[in-house]
């Protein structure tokens, strides 16, 4: 078994949760970054669902904080970095674009320095996103595919993202990009469509709503589990060489195919229950996002075990006991 340690910002978080799990049972020692929250108690939520919040240890910290950060990684001198925290939300970044420029561009920066400053040694790993490709340069999108950010989040995931190989390639750094794309889990944020989505059939079902809401339900994604691409995560700082790879599953489906997914799972038809309002639509479209995970494949032998029918019944499933525990 490892005694390494690893810090993790983000731990809180659906990828830093499961991230958290993965180390812990490779026999970690695992740090975490949290930001003060007046919602005390409840912040730790899903560290508490894994089972694991008393196997992690937190700092209070934030990545515009440099001085916080810099303390962190002193006290905890860890042999692997992992940022993930960020203003993840992508419409929430068009209301609120210099604070997302601040913590998801910048705190990648201070994040940056920090390790090079105290910790040189230690191996990085950067949240980059398949946002960063935007208006899509090409079909399938891969490491050399052109970027083209459609949003202030993927705007400041690619200065993150550049910044990160500036890094390694300036003072030998050894810090990876991992280009996800959208990866979900029973964890997800209800503020996420998947998770919107699942959460809403599953009210429906229970009688406790009629209807499900969204914006454009034609755009395209490439959905997979969050498991498996925290997997990916660690294997890429595993590898002798840093380098950048895009995760994915190499399946694109409408949200429109993933609705009807989680509305067959219940036995309900989508078209009895869903309802499209423009008003959800965002300022500028991604329209459709298909990754190439060849790279990984060939390098690490990474690929994808979770199907996206098997990713959403089982969120379905997780979003009906949470409302049948509450009733």
């Amino acid at each position: 078994m490892s005694s390494k340690r690893a810090l993790i910002t983000g731990i809180t978080g659906q990828d830093g949760a499961y991230l958290a799990q993965l180390l812990l049972n490779k026999g970690y020692e695992v740090a975490g970054v949290v930001r003060r929250s007046s919602h005390a108690g409840v912040f730790d939520h899903r560290l508490k669902w894994l089972g694991i919040a008393d196997q992690v240890t937190l700092f209070d910290g934030n990545l515009i904080d440099l001085s916080s950060l810099a303390r962190i990684v002193q006290d905890v001198q860890p042999d692997e970095i992992y940022n993930l925290a960020a203003q993840s939300f992508v419409t929430a970044s068009w209301q609120q674009p210099i604070l997302t420029g601040q913590v998801t561009g910048i705190g990648a920066v201070n994040l940056l320095e920090c390790m090079r400053t105290l910790r040189p040694d230690a191996r990085y790993y950067q949240a980059s996103s398949s946002e960063m490709f935007g208006l899509i340069q090409e079909q399938v999108q891969s490491e050399t595919t052109p970027f083209y950010p459609r949003s202030p989040y993927g705007v400041a995931k690619l200065y993150a993202h550049w910044m990160t190989i500036n890094y390694r390639e300036s003072f030998g750094l050894h810090a990876s990009n991992g280009i996800l794309f959208n990866h979900e889990s029973p964890l997800r944020g209800v503020e996420f469509v998947t998770r919107k989505v699942t959460d809403g059939v599953a009210r429906i079902k229970l009688g406790l709503a009629k209807e499900l809401r969204l914006g454009n339900i034609d755009a395209k994604r490439d959905w997979g589990h969050a498991k498996d691409y925290v997997r990916a995560m660690w294997m890429m700082l595993q590898q002798d060489v840093p380098d950048d790879y895009v995760i994915a599953t190499g399946r694109t489906v409408t949200v429109r195919d993933m609705c009807e997914i989680a509305f067959k799972h219940v036995g309900l038809s989508s078209g009895d229950h869903l309802i499209i309002d423009e008003k959800l639509f965002r300022p500028a479209e991604v329209e459709v996002l298909l990754g190439n995970p060849a790279k990984a494949e060939a390098s690490f032998g990474w690929k994808t075990e979770i199907s996206l029918e098997s990713l959403i019944q089982e969120m379905v499933d997780a979003d009906l006991a949470r409302l049948k525990s509450r009733a």
